[in-house]
């Protein structure tokens, strides 16, 4: 018996990715999918008059889920055809059905109606942990929407925002990213019942010419899935710009996970919010005192895969040659799967890690008030012009201190901007009005009010539409 640990197994499934994820790109749900496919061939075309009786039917759907997947496989050693085995392997089991099943049909009928059967799923599971990240952001972004943070700008220090406000902008790609999904998911179509090469040549012979028949089984298979539509034309396979579509939002996905987490990682070297860290989880097994951001530089890393991965579905389909070639199948079982089953892992751990931030509001406090006499300089300069004096040479003065201030900073030494400024004889007047001209709510502009606007017009309405989706995301594997 061989040792699962001599064999490779790939961490999305192992480590990574949600139950309901795996699940859905697993080969019992493809092998059931196809059989599934086969049952819905059968019943529409009994229902337009071919020779299939309901007891064919009925023995298909009692072993629909009986999967022999050993036989399966002894039978794809000879034949070197994964379809081809499939219906060998179910034909051991419904002999009577057997020489009525894929009747007309191309491997592609099966092959690509469960794939997009699976991104269609996968699009859903997908939607489902997006809504709730953006739940739990929505919550952080109104419970911090006052609180005064020191901006920056290129990682430099720049005007105030507030914690809520910059969750905003975190909140705004998962919101864009839920239009997408949504938009994405509405294009995508069946395959349908469409042929070796997509004339449904095959079908017409079956049903003697008769054009309404063919193009009713079409439709009746389309419907019987969930479909309103399949597409219109094919070649041998369904056009593969929709997998370029649909992974595109993938991409948008990671993307935006991507931006979160990079940001979270330099707040936590900044101490001012971390991911969550259990009591007795370590950091470093050399540095006791490491607190790393493990959770979202995982994100990173499974987000970077996720956007590089993209590029694989465009290739495909630009290099599908006439009705279709088979460069594509290798490429396309690796790519698709891997990029959903990535996005759920990325998903799963931004909602942990949004479920459980630590705000430090003394560290922010602290780290805003060693910038705060820089960024209230051009208000005191405004104000000492309303008192009479000259612009240009405040602006002077101002430049002067700062200058100093900064040079102070960078030697070790707490900012002394405040003191500066007061012993100058140009702000006299303003000397005792300092502190006042240093409270951080001065200088955060509309940011809270801008968090509550965009939620009330923007995010709610959203969650409204997905409530029952809300808290109903996969379960999470750190």
């Amino acid at each position: 018996m061989t040792d699962s640990s001599d064999t490779y197994r790939s961490p999305l499934g192992e480590r990574y990715a949600s139950r309901a994820m795996r699940e859905n790109f697993s080969e019992r749900r493809k092998f059931t999918t196809w059989r599934a496919l086969w049952i819905e061939l059968a019943r529409a075309e009994k229902a337009l008059g071919l020779a299939i009786t309901t007891a064919q039917i009925d023995e298909m759907v009692a072993h629909a889920n009986d999967l022999n997947l050993d036989v399966a496989a002894a039978f794809e050693k000879d034949l070197r055809h994964d379809v081809m085995a499939q219906i060998h392997a179910w034909g051991e089991q419904v002999p009577t059905a057997r020489p009525i099943i894929h009747l007309g049909a191309t491997s592609c009928f099966v092959t690509d109606n469960a794939e997009i059967l699976a991104m269609r799923e996968g699009v859903r599971l997908l939607r489902a942990q997006l809504v709730s990240v953006i739940a739990v952001m929505r919550e952080f972004a109104l419970e911090h929407r006052a609180l005064p943070t020191l901006g920056f700008t290129h990682f430099q220090a720049a005007q105030a925002v507030t914690v809520g406000k910059r969750a905003c902008l975190w909140l705004q790609d998962l919101v864009h990213d839920l239009e997408d999904l949504d938009h994405a998911e509405a294009t995508i179509r069946f395959r349908g019942v469409k042929g070796t090469t997509g004339t449904q040549a095959s079908f017409l012979e079956l049903f003697d010419g008769d054009h309404a028949k063919v193009r009713a089984l079409d439709v009746a298979v389309t419907k019987a899935f969930g479909f309103e539509r399949s597409f219109g034309v094919t070649g041998q396979t369904y056009p593969r710009q929709l997998d370029f579509r649909v992974c595109q939002v993938l991409s948008s996905i990671a993307q935006s996970a991507h931006k979160f987490a990079t940001d979270m990682r330099l707040l936590a070297h900044k101490k001012e919010i971390e991911e969550p860290f259990e009591s007795k989880q370590i950091g470093s097994s050399a540095m006791p005192w490491k607190r790393n951001p493990m959770r979202s530089e995982r994100m990173c890393s499974l987000a970077r895969f996720v956007i590089e991965a993209l590029g694989n579905t465009a290739h495909t389909a630009a290099n599908q040659w006439l009705e279709r070639t088979l460069d594509d199948s290798a490429n396309r079982r690796i790519v698709v799967a891997e990029m959903f089953l990535a996005t759920d892992a990325v998903l799963n751990l931004y909602l942990n890690v949004a479920q459980g931030l630590v705000v430090n509001p003394h560290v922010i406090r602290r780290n805003l008030d060693e910038e705060l006499p820089f960024l209230a300089s051009e208000n005191l300069m405004m104000e000492a012009v309303k008192l009479g004096a000259d612009r240009q040479d405040v602006h002077e003065c101002v430049r002067k201190a700062s200058h100093a201030a900064a040079r102070a900073v960078k030697n070790g030494e707490p900012n002394p901007l405040k003191n500066l400024l007061a012993a100058e004889p140009m702000l006299a007047n303003l000397s005792g009005r300092l502190d006042r001209f240093l409270d951080p709510s001065r200088y955060i502009g509309r940011a809270a009010e801008q968090v509550v606007e965009y939620v009330r017009e923007e995010v709610d309405p959203l969650l409204e539409r997905h409530r029952m989706l809300i808290g109903k995301s996969s379960d999470v594997r750190v």
